[in-house]
């Protein structure tokens, strides 16, 4: 635990727990779509993968305090990574200094956009309090109940491409980050890392689409 605020401290290792805490996130993030993908084989799927993970709360609350752990990291090491950068930046910036900043900046507002989509899909469909139909363990149902109104479903669908977007810079920066790219990786992993976000994005952004078309109802 004295590591923590060691590396805290400087620009180095809190890049590092941003990138941990990073990772550790797009793990739940993978696992978690796993889960939302057993609505495509019905409610009795669905409800009992639901069931199944509340017949074990000491893991799940455990699991979910680890994931607060690392969202809460994440988001303040990189709040105070970017006032570092702009405390840093000089007045005139070269043009690769502008593309860099750009990309930074839009990180970070993807960033925020997509924390304030978490905060409603939390309160949307895991505590159903803006959802006028909630029925506790009945997922599938509350799934399409849910995602039924237009406007609700294209808040998911621009929340699934914010999050390949994300992943897609992050899980690039945090391999730099950690120090772990080999010297092939720009030519190899870049296109390795857009296929694995754009998976999980279209994953996320197939539910909304299938109950809009009608494949789930």
């Amino acid at each position: 635990m004295r590591m923590l605020p060691l590396l805290w401290r400087s620009t180095v290792g809190k890049k590092a727990l941003v990138a941990v805490s990073g990772l550790l996130l797009w793990l739940w993030v993978v696992l978690h779509l796993l889960g939302n993908l057993t609505l495509f084989s019905g409610a009795g799927a669905a409800d009992g993968y639901a069931a199944a993970l509340h017949r074990a709360p000491a893991w799940l609350w455990a699991a979910r305090a680890g994931l607060l752990a690392a969202a809460v990291v994440h988001v303040a090491g990189v709040t105070s990574l970017a006032r570092a950068s702009r405390a840093a930046r000089p007045v005139h910036c070269a043009p690769s200094a502008r593309a860099s900043t750009l990309a930074a900046r839009s990180m970070r507002v993807g960033g925020v956009l997509l924390l304030a989509f978490v905060i409603y899909h939390l309160l949307h469909l895991t505590f159903g309090r803006l959802h006028p139909g909630f029925e506790p363990g009945h997922v599938y149902d509350n799934v399409v109940h849910g995602l039924h109104p237009v406007w609700i479903a294209a808040v998911y669908l621009a929340a699934a491409g914010l999050l390949g977007l994300h992943l897609f810079h992050g899980l690039w920066a945090a391999v730099r980050s950690l120090g772990i790219r080999p010297d092939m990786a720009p030519k190899r992993g870049r296109p390795a890392v857009a296929v694995l976000s754009v998976a999980v994005a279209a994953g996320f952004a197939s539910i909304p689409i299938a109950v809009l078309a009608g494949w789930l109802r």
